[in-house]
């Protein structure tokens, strides 16, 4: 398709579901490692940092009198993810290390998440004013600021999960034990017939775990970016302003109605993808310390 044969609203939105990456286009392919997109790494980092240091803020100044607001909410949360830890994850050594993962994971997202909340054109304003992104080619033309909205993240998220079900699964049920659950369940069948179904078992096995990392990760792009695309669409009211007439006014207030009301709303679903991811990752690796 030729780029007049492109709509303004249709290029607009294009525009911006292009990441900064190496590539200087749109990613095709849902898995090529040949794309980096440098927008989605640096908003990640960046919001994984915050949240370790607030973490890290809260430890430190933790005190065993009478505590103040921003230890009591920091404590809250910790209560919160230990009390759900409990009753999902049997092993206190596991919970351990478990419950503050969940509990990082469950603030990194609602951080990552929340950017989407920034207005869809205030970065590209700011490159526009300093220079940095004026024109194709420019180090900034394209930027997405929402990590959770690019497949690669959420994915890789998921992917670190099912690499902790792998390990708390040999540990608790040692190498041999482990191998051996993959053929025996959910099946059970003692001599032969055990033997015919061990393949069978086998496969079942790998497919949930894939199921449970693609799902896990698929559940908070999903969202997310229909989010975002909602965002974008409400932006387009705002953008077809022409001046103080009917049409513009109405469209205008539209989209101060439409913004505020998706916003508000979108706090909902920031706030709930975060809890679900957490609580999934925690009954994820629980289930990898039952037996089959």
């Amino acid at each position: 398709m030729a780029a007049s044969d492109i709509s303004p609203q249709s290029g607009y939105i294009q525009h911006h579901l292009v990441h900064l990456n190496n590539a200087g286009q749109k990613q095709s392919a849902i898995a090529d490692f040949g794309f980096v997109n440098y927008d989605s790494l640096f908003w990640a980092i960046l919001t994984g940092l915050v949240v370790v240091f607030f973490l890290w803020r809260a430890a430190k100044r933790a005190t065993t009198g009478v505590p103040g607001r921003f230890q009591v909410s920091v404590e809250m949360l910790v209560d919160m993810v230990e009390e759900q830890a409990k009753s999902i994850i049997p092993s206190a050594k596991s919970r351990l290390f478990v419950s503050p993962l969940a509990l990082t994971v469950f603030l990194w997202i609602i951080l990552m998440n929340m950017l989407d909340l920034v207005p869809v054109d205030i970065l590209p304003w700011i490159f526009k004013v300093t220079g940095l992104g004026t024109h194709h080619g420019d180090i900034l033309y394209y930027h997405r600021i929402l990590p959770t909205a690019d497949l690669n993240v959420p994915m890789g998220m998921s992917l670190g999960v099912l690499l902790l079900m792998f390990y708390y699964g040999i540990k608790i049920h040692h190498p041999g034990g482990f191998v051996k659950g993959l053929f025996t369940a959910p099946f059970h069948a003692p001599g032969l017939a055990g033997l015919v179904l061990a393949p069978f078992n086998f496969l079942l096995n790998c497919i949930e775990y894939a199921a449970k990392s693609v799902s896990l990760g698929m559940r908070l792009f999903g969202n997310m970016f229909a989010g975002e695309l909602i965002f974008m669409l409400i932006a387009l009211l705002g953008g077809a302003w022409t001046g103080f007439n009917g049409a513009s006014l109405g469209l205008g207030i539209g989209h101060i109605l439409a913004g505020s009301v998706w916003a508000i709303f979108h706090i909902l679903i920031v706030l709930l993808q975060a809890f679900i991811f957490m609580m999934l990752t925690l009954v994820y690796v629980g289930q990898a310390h039952d037996s089959h």
